[in-house]
């Protein structure tokens, strides 16, 4: 495992800024009527994920840390859940919602493994 010398260097952390980016990309296409609602919303979401990571990280405590990495872990459900309700209403295109759907799944499993280690390893020290 190569070092980690910034959040940057986060595999959490770069997945979810692939998540967000996607987002972003999704979200060009919706109606202008939702400029303010849904896809505000989905960006407002997925750049949190990548935000609290970074600002958690940038905390230099582990119990700082993992408590943005728990609000991360909430925002990755708070875009799932905007995007749901996107295929419901038929909003965006469907392969790339199961796509950002299946990258939000992969984020969270990310997420509660990693704050596992940081807890495991805080408890060693």
């Amino acid at each position: 495992m190569g070092d980690i010398n910034s959040y940057r260097d986060l595999k959490v952390w770069q997945l979810a800024m692939d998540i967000a980016e996607g987002c972003y990309t999704l979200t060009r296409d919706f109606p202008r009527s939702e400029v303010y609602g849904m896809s505000s919303q989905i960006q407002r979401a997925s750049v949190s994920i990548a935000a609290n990571i970074a600002e958690g990280y940038g905390r230099e405590s582990t119990g700082s840390f993992v408590n943005f990495l728990r609000v991360s872990q909430g925002s990755t459900k708070e875009l799932e859940t905007h995007l749901l309700l996107c295929e419901r209403v038929g909003f965006g295109d469907s392969d790339t919602l199961a796509s950002l759907l299946s990258r939000c799944d992969e984020l969270g499993k990310m997420l509660r493994a990693y704050i596992r280690s940081i807890q495991r390893s805080a408890e060693d020290d």
